[in-house]
């Protein structure tokens, strides 16, 4: 990920010889233009240089200088390595791969590459001595916690009868003052009844509710378990999960604590009855319903756009892209799939901002909003797999012109 060589202040240095025995990576994504990188890189300088650095930490400053110029008086304030400026690409790479949307973001990881955290400024305001160093995060069963409330009358059930009763446990991030919420909760209510927990399913209520009062309220219309209100887990597991927005419903496995989706509440709007159910991520995403949208802003995506076409094109181009998808998938591809029948959910949004008008034959997009509000075009007017790897084959080669949403 990081190449050959790194520059330390002495020059440059071999990257593999400069990482050599270190407990943990961070990169440091900053910019001297960037007035909270400004103060949060003597901060972190301080607490490296004292504690961390000892500890087994090393630094990597990628940089969103602005030129050469800025990037060596910047870099020069800075007492760990960094990647040469002029290596942008790999810059860029990493920015993408590590989901960097605003600056400064620190991204901690694994000698072997693997993730430990992508909030390690956090990490870092809140423990400069590095005393939870490396700051692997919690299992969801630390941060879930070992008892929750079953109704308002104040019985429990413990983690470990859940995990004997139940399959999947989902998540369901809501409170009373949230409209939404309150709009989305009888609809969770009437499927969970009726259909998924036979299925397996429990629900456990996090609270977002402003006082215990409000709690009691929202809770009592619910027929399934809580953790009570103002418990710290709530943070955790929101922080876990990177719940923005209420309401958020996630589901994972109960016996393992693998995530299986964080999307599930568009899944109970679509699936009522839970037939998909537990709702693992399909491989070919509907775009018209929606399906797999959380994933545009921050994953490369192929979407297909089809409103127009007739049905024999459509089911046709549908088969297609179902096998590539799966196999991309199956192989650990980086690329999702979509594909848009009609003209409904954020497809009309997708073609305004490609300026892309409906031909009545396939139109094959490449959104990579990641990358600064990216797109390309593809020349093929049939969806075939010979198509469809071309095109992203001349992606992954740098061969397409890079278009700009606008």
């Amino acid at each position: 990920m990081l190449g050959s060589s790194l520059l330390s202040a002495d020059g440059p240095i071999d990257t593999a010889t400069a990482l050599a025995g270190k407990k943990a990576i961070a990169l440091y994504f900053s910019a001297h233009w960037c007035p909270p990188c400004r103060g949060f890189t003597p901060v972190f300088a301080d607490a490296y240089t004292k504690h961390l650095k000892a500890k087994g930490l090393e630094v990597v400053f990628c940089s969103s200088d602005r030129d050469d110029g800025q990037f060596k008086d910047y870099f020069g304030e800075q007492p760990w390595l960094a990647l040469p400026y002029e290596a942008r690409d790999r810059k860029n790479t990493l920015s993408k791969k590590f989901k960097v949307s605003g600056i400064p973001s620190l991204v901690i990881l694994n000698p072997d590459g693997t993730t430990i955290t992508t909030d390690g400024r956090s990490c870092i305001s809140e423990d400069p001595e590095g005393k939870e160093f490396p700051w692997t995060p919690p299992t969801l069963f630390d941060s879930l916690g070992d008892e929750f409330l079953s109704g308002i009358d104040g019985e429990t059930v413990s983690i470990d009868e859940v995990k004997e009763s139940a399959s999947y446990i989902g998540l369901y991030f809501s409170a009373h003052w949230c409209p939404p919420c309150r709009k989305f909760t009888p609809d969770l209510i009437k499927a969970y009844k009726e259909h998924l927990k036979a299925k397996g399913l429990e629900i456990i209520f996090v609270s977002s509710d402003k006082d215990q009062r409000q709690f009691l309220e929202y809770y009592g219309e619910m027929p399934w378990l809580a953790i009570p209100q103002g418990d710290p887990r709530k943070n955790k597991l929101s922080k876990a999960f990177g719940v923005q927005g209420i309401p958020a419903f996630v589901v994972v496995n109960a016996k393992t604590g693998e995530t299986v989706t964080k999307d599930a509440r568009s899944a109970v709007s679509s699936d009522p009855e839970g037939a998909e159910f537990p709702w693992h991520p399909p491989a070919l995403n509907n775009l018209s319903k929606g399906q797999g949208v959380e994933n545009l802003n921050e994953e490369t995506s192929l979407c297909v756009l089809l409103d127009g076409c007739d049905k024999a094109t459509t089911d046709s181009a549908k088969e297609v892209l179902t096998r590539v998808a799966e196999k991309s998938k199956e192989s650990g591809g980086d690329i999702v799939f979509f594909y848009a029948p009609e003209a409904e959910g954020p497809v009309e949004q997708i073609r305004k901002l490609t300026k892309l008008e409906a031909a009545g034959t396939p139109q094959m997009v490449l959104l990579d909003i990641p990358d600064s509000g990216g797109y390309y075009l593809s020349p093929a007017t049939s969806v075939t797999e010979e198509t469809v790897r071309t095109f992203l084959d001349m992606y992954k080669a740098k061969a397409l012109d890079r278009l700009q949403l606008g």
